[in-house]
């Protein structure tokens, strides 16, 4: 049985005023999202769960299947992911059939065909709850970070038996980018995405670069006309 793909998207923003309609070479940022899930064909339906009528014909126009809109009081700014996906997925097992879902950030532009593939094999291969794409995470909390302390030393927010004086030696630590498959039943019952039962496929940094802050979305500009070369 195939996944379906689920992109959540609000209208509301606070790094990005609407960035997940705003124009990304000429493209709105969400259509970079329902693209690439489209056309992978790894997925039954590619729903986008969103409050706003805009956003909503922008996701249609590009393929994307918005049976019903969310409620707004699931699109503020204090919102849970995880009470929205819940909603969502509750809705959608009474007309669809499916038993896995895929969580597709659309402020992730870059992730494409090949880290789709391989988080979905790994979902499949390994007895697990879900799988995430990540990049590893720099700076790394054991190595070049800092924390205060209630005085307003700084100490290291995360500590080993040993020091780590260079960051090869350090544990490796993922940001979690762009993409996770889940057990959707067991989602469900627990309203948990990651659990003890969690894995992670590396993605490049490119791939997993998140649009947040206008600095991303600039950074974001320069990596697409780099790849239009």
């Amino acid at each position: 049985m195939k996944p379906i793909c689920i992109i959540p998207a609000r209208a509301g923003s606070k790094g990005v005023k609407g960035k997940n309609i705003r124009n990304l070479n000429g493209k709105p940022l969400i259509s970079y999202a329902i693209k690439s899930a489209l056309e992978s064909k790894f997925f039954s339906h590619v729903f986008v769960s969103t409050e706003d009528k805009k956003i909503s014909n922008i996701a249609k126009k590009y393929g994307a299947e918005i049976p019903f809109l969310r409620p707004k009081k699931l699109a503020s700014d204090n919102s849970d992911i995880s009470d929205t996906l819940y909603h969502t997925i509750k809705k959608l097992e009474s007309e669809y059939d499916f038993d896995s879902v895929m969580l597709r950030d659309c402020t992730c532009p870059f992730i494409d065909y090949d880290d789709m593939k391989k988080v979905i094999f790994s979902f499949k291969k390994n007895n697990c709850d879900s799988v995430y794409s990540g990049v590893l995470a720099h700076p790394n909390p054991y190595f070049g970070m800092g924390e205060l302390n209630s005085k307003q030393y700084i100490f290291t927010p995360k500590k080993l038996k040993r020091i780590i004086y260079r960051r090869q030696d350090a544990p490796k630590v993922f940001n979690l980018d762009g993409i996770v498959i889940f057990d959707s039943k067991k989602f469900l019952k627990t309203k948990k995405l990651l659990t003890n039962k969690s894995k992670i496929v590396e993605i490049t940094k490119e791939h997993g670069h998140m649009i947040d802050f206008e600095f991303d979305f600039t950074v974001a500009e320069l990596l697409m006309k780099n790849k239009s070369r």
